[in-house]
C-alpha cells in the first residue's frame, strides 16, 4: 500500500470516484444516480493507492450533526484484504476526531460487517434493505483525544 489520503484534489477526487463506480455500480449494479449523491459535494473523502500510484480504495465522511457518517467505502476486489480498507476507515475516524467527532455511524453492507466489527463498530438495529443489498446499521464511539 503506497499512500491513503484525504481528497485535496480534483485528480484525487476523480480517483476516488472510479473506485467507487468500479465496486457499486460495476460490481454490483448499483446505478450510478443512487452511488453519487447529495453528500459527495460536502463530504470529507479518502482514496487509497496501490504500491504502482492506482486508485483501490475510497471513503468519505460526512458531517452530521453531532456524529460523522462513514460511507461509500470501498476497496477493489483483488485488495480486498490487504488493509487498505482498515487504512481507509482509521483515516475518516482521524479526521473526524480532529474536527471533534467522537460518534461514527455507518450503514453496513452485511457481508462487510465482520470488516466493520473488527474496526470496534456495533450493530445498532436490525437488517434492512438499501439499494436491493442486505445493510445493518452500525456505530462506535471513540474515546475523547488529549
Amino acid at each position: 500500500m503506497a499512500e491513503i489520503t484525504i481528497v485535496r484534489t480534483q485528480q484525487q477526487r476523480e480517483d476516488a470516484v472510479s473506485v467507487r463506480v468500479a465496486v457499486f455500480v460495476d460490481e454490483q449494479g448499483i446505478p450510478r444516480e443512487e452511488e453519487i449523491d447529495e453528500f459527495d459535494g460536502v463530504a470529507v473523502h479518502c482514496v487509497g493507492y496501490g504500491d504502482d500510484g492506482a486508485p483501490v480504495a475510497a471513503g468519505r465522511l460526512v458531517l452530521m450533526d453531532g456524529y460523522g457518517k462513514i460511507g461509500r467505502m470501498a476497496v477493489l476486489k483483488a485488495h480486498r484484504g490487504s488493509g487498505v480498507g482498515a487504512a481507509v476507515l482509521d483515516l475518516l475516524e482521524r479526521e473526524g476526531a480532529a474536527r471533534g467527532l467522537r460518534l461514527f455511524k455507518l450503514s453496513a453492507q452485511l457481508s462487510a460487517r465482520a470488516f466493520y466489527d473488527r474496526a470496534g463498530y456495533e450493530a445498532d438495529g436490525a437488517v434492512y434493505d438499501e439499494v436491493g443489498i442486505p445493510h445493518t446499521a452500525m456505530r462506535k464511539r471513540i474515546a475523547e483525544q488529549r
